[in-house]
C-alpha cells in the first residue's frame, strides 16, 4: 500500500495506535486483561506501591479514568488499594504479580514489529521525535 505524502500526520498516528492495540488485545485476552488496562499493569509492577495519584501523573491520565481502571483491576482480582493518610496506595497481588511478569514484553515485541521496516537510525530518530512532540503536547 502506498501513502499519499501530504496526508496530515493523524492518520498515520490513529493507523499505528489501532493497531497496537489489536496487537495487544490479542496478547492480553488469555490473562483477562484489555488494552486499556495493560498500562495500569506494568506501570504499577514497575512501582508498586504507587499512590492512585502518582499513577495518573505517570500515565497523564485524569484521577478519575485511574480510578475506574483500578477497579477493574481490583474486581479482576489483580490489584489492592490500601488508605494511607489521604491518598490510596496500589500494589498487585501475587496473581497480579504473574501476570504483569507474563505481559511485560508485549510491548517490547511491539518495538520489534516497528523497527522491521526501519534502520537502527531511522528508529532512533522516530523515537527521539515521538518523545519531542509528546514532551510539547504534556
Amino acid at each position: 500500500m502506498e501513502f499519499n505524502q501530504e496526508m496530515p500526520t493523524t492518520p498515520f498516528i490513529s493507523l499505528i495506535y489501532r493497531n497496537h492495540a489489536k496487537y495487544l488485545n490479542k496478547k492480553v485476552c488469555d490473562v483477562n486483561l484489555t488494552y486499556g488496562l495493560y498500562p495500569f499493569l506494568i506501570e504499577i509492577y514497575n512501582h508498586d506501591g504507587i499512590s492512585q495519584e502518582d499513577l495518573a501523573k505517570v500515565l497523564y491520565l485524569n484521577e478519575s479514568t485511574v480510578t475506574r481502571n483500578l477497579n477493574k483491576l481490583e474486581k479482576k482480582g489483580f490489584v489492592k488499594k490500601t488508605p494511607e493518610k489521604r491518598k490510596k496506595i496500589i500494589t498487585l497481588t501475587d496473581e497480579g504479580a504473574e501476570i504483569a511478569k507474563k505481559v511485560m514484553n508485549y510491548d517490547e515485541k511491539w518495538d520489534e514489529i516497528i523497527k522491521k521496516d526501519l534502520t537502527k537510525e531511522e528508529y532512533i530518530n522516530f523515537k527521539k521525535t515521538l518523545i519531542k512532540i509528546s514532551e510539547g503536547l504534556v
